[in-house]
């Protein structure tokens, strides 16, 4: 504080407005701390300041922004990230997952979903806060809806202004940002499952089909309306996750809190008269820059709600005007209930729910990196024919048959060769080359014979090879079983 003798915090009315400066209010502005009005319904109109946790959220958000550009990246030829879901194919820079191993997107899943719990338990709703699609789309059109209509008390002001020429010239450049980045964001969203360039070409030319236009315009539409108009009602009314993240924390969660017992009796700064002893009040002095910052309205100095998204930016707030008044950070911060309790919070790895979530994350994660170590470009079915399951033929030779099954996961055209090995005495009958498009699969029947009197056993272990002709560092084996009759 500038002046500590001459200044103190006076139990006021909080939310005096800026056009009426009290002398308070005053002495406040003159070290930098501005008094803002608590938010009393409507559109929340947040204030912007810089701060640790805001440019965290910028980071997170430029991932999802990031994702605008990914359809175009390209592969040996081909769109890097493409989830062609009419031929059943999954292009992931290179490697191509079809549905025989659509266990490795379940696992990626489980992990997601997981990850999600976990991180939940140890530090709240931190997918809210920081890398929700919702939060970040809602942090762009408010960042542009300053730019175009400045700060929260003229924005207010124009809310509230009665519809004229004036004030749509001033709202509709931002809407037409709006609805561009809108159309952006679905015509990305529909890039991932076709061609992004193929996309946009149709769309010059007016090709586009029925299922494109719908879902590009429908996501679109709702992208501006829950973003731009609804905002923070998203998450308050209309997302069951804000709804479920609140069971999945407990006393030991650390979440964005007000520290009651450094921060109250709260109170403004006013100058003292000749003699007069300033009052024990506490370090809080009623700025509600911590509302005025918060994107869902939230005041968190009345404890935890459920509007409150764990974004951080009340930390940011109240952290500024410490600095400002001379006093400590850390008067909103992330902190526990066991700590403001007076317990120690146990460490992470003695955590029941987070020992669970991390276990079954290890499980997800191991199984992804052991089906991309062991994912091969080529695999190979066997499926033996089971009406009948052998036939004996007049040389006295026992026939088994198969259909031979050769899945191409590159994305080059395969030429298959097929090899049996067993018993003495094999012989096979099959095509002699399987030609197989890229991610599609190729199928065969195969005869194979041998005679009976080197069959020891009704089930004699054979293999089953196929080699990429084109590549032949490509191939694959299939284990099986010969069948034959019961020995006298």
């Amino acid at each position: 504080m500038s002046d500590k003798k001459e200044l103190y915090r006076d139990n006021g009315q909080t939310g005096s407005v800026l056009d009426d400066m009290d002398l308070d209010n005053k002495n406040l502005q003159n070290i930098g701390v501005e008094i803002l009005p608590v938010h009393t319904g409507g559109t929340v109109h947040a204030k912007r300041m810089p701060g640790k946790f805001r440019t965290i959220k910028w980071i997170t958000a430029a991932f999802w922004l990031s994702l605008f550009i990914f359809p175009y990246f390209r592969w040996d030829g081909h769109q890097a990230l493409l989830f062609d879901l009419a031929n059943r194919q999954f292009h992931i820079f290179g490697i191509t997952i079809l549905p025989q191993d659509i266990w490795m997107l379940a696992m990626i899943l489980l992990f997601g979903a997981l990850l999600l719990a976990a991180s939940t338990a140890v530090a709240g709703r931190l997918w809210c806060g920081y890398f929700c699609f919702h939060t970040v789309w809602t942090d762009v059109f408010t960042w542009i809806e300053e730019k175009f209509e400045g700060q929260p008390n003229k924005r207010i002001k124009l809310d509230e202004a009665p519809m004229s020429l004036s004030k749509i010239k001033t709202k509709l450049p931002k809407f037409v940002l709006w609805a561009i980045i809108a159309f952006m964001t679905s015509f990305s969203f529909v890039a991932y499952f076709t061609d992004a360039f193929d996309l946009w070409a149709r769309l010059f030319s007016f090709e586009w089909g029925g299922t494109e236009t719908s879902v590009i315009l429908g996501l679109a539409a709702a992208t501006f309306f829950f973003a731009g108009i609804l905002r923070e009602q998203t998450c308050i009314g209309f997302c069951p996750y804000a709804r479920i993240q609140g069971a999945m924390i407990d006393t030991q969660t650390v979440v964005p809190t007000y520290d009651v017992d450094r921060g109250e009796p709260r109170g403004r700064m006013k100058r003292l008269k000749p003699g007069e002893e300033a009052p024990d009040l506490g370090d809080c002095i009623d700025c509600n820059l911590c509302v005025a910052v918060c994107p869902t309205g939230v005041d968190i100095r009345r404890g935890q709600q459920f509007g409150c998204i764990t974004c951080g930016l009340c930390i940011d707030a109240c952290d500024s005007v410490m600095d400002k008044i001379k006093k400590p950070r850390g008067l909103i911060r992330y902190a526990s209930l066991a700590e403001f309790a007076g317990q120690k919070p146990p460490p992470l790895f003695k955590r029941p729910r987070v020992i669970v979530y991390s276990a079954i994350m290890a499980f997800a994660a191991i199984a992804m990196v052991y089906g991309l170590l062991t994912m091969s470009p080529i695999d190979l079915k066997a499926l033996h024919e089971r009406s009948p399951l052998f036939v004996q033929m007049s040389d006295g030779n026992i026939q088994n048959k198969w259909t031979v099954k050769v899945v191409n996961k590159s994305n080059e055209v395969m030429l298959a060769k097929i090899d049996v090995t067993g018993p003495e005495g094999l012989t096979y009958i099959a095509d002699k080359q399987i030609t197989v498009q890229p991610g599609n699969v190729g199928a065969t029947t195969l005869f194979v014979k041998i005679p009976n009197k080197n069959l020891t056993e009704t089930s004699t272990p054979i293999t089953i090879h196929v080699v990429n002709l084109n590549n032949e560092s490509i191939s694959a084996k299939y284990e099986t079983a010969f069948i034959s009759p019961k020995k006298r």
